[in-house]
């Protein structure tokens, strides 16, 4: 049960947590897990194990469901995505764990709120972005039979919008990690949902003062370096296998835009 630090042959623990323990409830599902924020009410970070080898096609669960080990008031749940244009986005997609003989369990798991964050639907169910991105890393596990990791999560901001008493995060990363003749590989990606967010009528403003944004919905490959400036988590592995090298310094212009899959350095 749960992400298994030694499933690519070698050792890859979960990415430090940057929030006192009292803040976070670990997780544990069925070939995934999930580090809970308590007071943001969100998953502060997932990590899945894919095994290209033995994927599993089962039908959707549809049904989401409280996590029962933890308090519904540490967890955003149906309120927060009622009647409005927010959709629950998987932060460990479906089909990711959905491989061997607990396939089927595994596919209910992700239908758990702690594995849920609200993401405008547009960027929820767009093909050419993070869909079409998470599409790739699942076929490029499928298609070589790899066994590959997937952490994933929001960038978590003091003054990200409160809406119904959770605060909406304006960007998602994640990173893919495998195994390259015997040596860690990894790439770092950053979606950024803010431009839309504005747009949807929503009870409060977002401040004046917030990050540009990058776009509406664009993805970018990032140095794993910049995703440990942005969160605060503690990716130090994971930098030194990247497959994407910047320039020195956090900049927007050292991102690269992805506009289809083969833009992206693996």
């Amino acid at each position: 049960m749960g992400y298994d630090a030694g499933f690519l042959g070698l050792e890859l623990p979960l990415p430090a947590s940057p929030t006192p323990v009292a803040d976070v409830a670990a997780l544990d599902y069925t070939h995934f897990s999930v580090i809970l924020h308590r007071r943001r009410r969100l998953a502060e970070l997932t990590a899945v194990c894919i095994d290209g080898s033995a994927l599993v096609d089962v039908p959707r669960s549809d049904e989401w469901r409280l996590d029962p080990r933890v308090s519904p008031t540490e967890q955003a749940g149906p309120e927060l995505y009622a009647s409005n244009p927010l959709d629950r986005g998987h932060l460990v997609r479906r089909r990711d764990p959905v491989w061997g003989p607990d396939a089927d369990e595994a596919n209910l798991d992700t239908f758990t709120y702690p594995n849920a964050a609200p993401q405008v639907n547009a960027f929820n169910q767009s093909k050419e972005l993070w869909v079409g991105l998470e599409d790739h890393v699942l076929s490029f596990a499928d298609t070589s039979d790899l066994r590959v990791s997937v952490f994933t999560g929001p960038v978590f901001a003091d003054d990200d919008q409160r809406y119904r008493g959770v605060q909406i995060p304006r960007r998602f990363w994640k990173i893919a990690a495998w195994s390259s003749a015997g040596s860690l590989a990894c790439a770092a990606f950053l979606l950024d949902q803010g431009e839309l967010l504005d747009a949807l009528d929503l009870p409060s403003a977002l401040p004046s003062d917030t990050p540009p944004d990058l776009g509406p919905f664009r993805t970018f490959q990032l140095a794993v370096s910049q995703l440990t400036t942005l969160t605060g988590l503690g990716f130090a592995q994971l930098e030194a296998a990247d497959r994407f090298t910047p320039r020195p310094g956090l900049r927007v212009e050292d991102w690269s835009p992805l506009a289809s899959p083969a833009d992206i350095r693996l």
